[in-house]
């Protein structure tokens, strides 16, 4: 048996980020080429940034990333960006079905789904969010949710090919709160066995996201199944992101 990939440590900027946010990914990436770290990190700016944070990262340890991307390779789509051009940009993955796009833009898993076979198309690592309510919660409908959010938004094309998986309860999204690690390893171990009945050979990451931070991503990276973190807030500041980078 194949040894587990390595976690995978994801900071996702949202729509934050003018040039002199490079600075920061460039800090970090100092610290990281002076002590390299047990596991993948990866930034994942705005789409104005990737091709400069791209050349600015060349050949060090930090990989670069999208926060979406359109599921057409070109066309008539005003505002829109292709996973091929962020390929061409020097995006190596990319986040897809985020509950923010899920909520404030209307994704479905129907798009969700479009969107990973973009990506996949492109070349890109797809990393795929699911996550329930504080409302779908407590009435014990999460693993419904999550559940139903992978069996549609993870087309059969994900067999055999590198990809993520990202839980990411949608109320502890920047709100500081975090599930209990038992609630945690729960959910991850559920989503183990749901991918490993849809993609056999599958050892595609689990990564854990929701208010990471410094004081809580030992315990959260520690636990079982958890195969890495999507970090909102503190993967802005280089200072912030690299005790959660240090804590696998």
């Amino acid at each position: 048996m194949s040894p587990p990939p390595r976690k995978l440590v994801a900071g996702n900027w949202k729509m934050n980020g003018l040039d002199d946010a490079l600075a920061e990914a460039l800090e970090l990436a100092r610290e990281l080429t002076a002590r390299p770290p047990n596991c993948r990190v990866a930034l994942c700016p705005p789409a104005t940034l990737v091709h400069r944070l791209h050349e600015a990262l060349r050949g060090g340890a930090i990989e670069v990333g999208a926060q979406t991307c359109h599921a057409e390779t070109s066309g008539a789509y005003t505002g829109e960006v292709s996973a091929e051009m962020l390929r061409d940009a020097g995006a190596h993955l990319v986040i897809l079905g985020h509950s923010e796009r899920r909520t404030y833009a209307g994704e479905t898993n129907e798009d969700v789904s479009r969107k990973v076979l973009a990506a996949l198309r492109a070349g890109l690592e797809p990393v795929v969010c699911v996550g329930e309510t504080l409302a779908q919660r407590e009435a014990g409908e999460a693993f419904d949710v999550v559940g139903g959010q992978m069996d549609g938004s993870l087309p059969e094309a994900l067999q055999g090919r590198r990809f993520a998986l990202a839980y990411e309860p949608v109320w502890a999204i920047g709100t500081g709160l975090t599930p209990a690690i038992d609630d945690i390893e729960a959910m991850h171990a559920f989503i183990r066995s749901r991918l490993d009945e849809r993609f056999s050979t599958s050892s595609a990451p689990i990564l854990y996201g929701g208010s990471v931070n410094p004081k809580n991503a030992a315990a959260i990276l520690g636990a079982r199944e958890v195969g890495g973190a999507l970090v909102g807030g503190a993967s802005l500041r280089a200072e912030d992101f690299l005790p959660i980078v240090r804590a696998e």
